[in-house]
This record gives C-alpha cells, structure tokens and sequence, in this order.
C-alpha cells in the first residue's frame, strides 16, 4: 500500500486505536452508518461505535481485488489499492466461500499468515 507521509506519521504516532486521544477520535456508527466526532451518536444515540482508524477514508470503489492487505495502525483487512477498511473479506474453506467477519481472532491470524502463491 503506497500511505501518504501523513498517514505514514499517523501510522508512527500511534501504536493502536486506544492510544489516539478521545479529541482527535473519529468512530463509526454502525446503526445509522455515519462516521462521527463524538460518542454516543448525536443522530442516533448508539454508545457502542467503533473507533475509527485515521488511515481508513471508508471509502473503497473496487469490487473484487486479488489479494489483501493489513493496516498497520489496527490491524483490520483494507483494500491493497486504496487502503479503504471498509472491505469483505471472504476465504474458501472446505470448499465454501464464507465471510471471515464472524471468525475468531486466533483464524483470523491463521488467514493473515497463510502464504500465497500464483500459480501462472
């Protein structure tokens, strides 16, 4: 992933999400789909939002891509052209395509370090 040298400095600023300061926090409201400033929602009053990530831009135009990337501030699956968060990641497993959203972090870490290989 080609960062800009702001999101490079963000990436090096901090070591997780929890270490950005509750005034520089951006969160993602998952029930009315806004990113906000502030936590509860003040459109919809969730309290449970998501902490943005500040290199994610929820944003991501492609469909399907090859491969996946893992941003290095939170670690979360973003699209390897654009660097957007906001993607579904899916993996064949004994023969089935499913979302890897809903698996544990132990498989999740099992899916990140796996080798790939291009058979051309």
């Amino acid at each position: 992933m080609n960062w800009s040298p702001e999101q490079r400095k963000l990436a090096e600023k901090y070591q997780s999400l929890d270490e950005i300061p509750a005034g520089e926090r951006r969160y993602k409201c998952h029930t009315c789909h806004f990113v906000v400033d502030e936590n509860p929602c003040p459109h919809c009053g969730e309290t449970s939002l998501e902490i943005m990530c500040p290199l994610d831009h929820c944003d991501c135009h492609h469909s399907i891509v090859e491969s996946i990337e893992y941003c290095p501030l939170c670690g979360k699956a973003i699209c390897p052209e654009c660097g957007s968060h906001d993607v579904v990641q899916i993996s064949r497993v004994t023969g089935y395509l499913q979302d890897v959203a809903g698996w544990n972090a132990g498989k999740q870490q099992e899916l990140k370090d796996r080798v790939h290989y291009s058979v051309v």
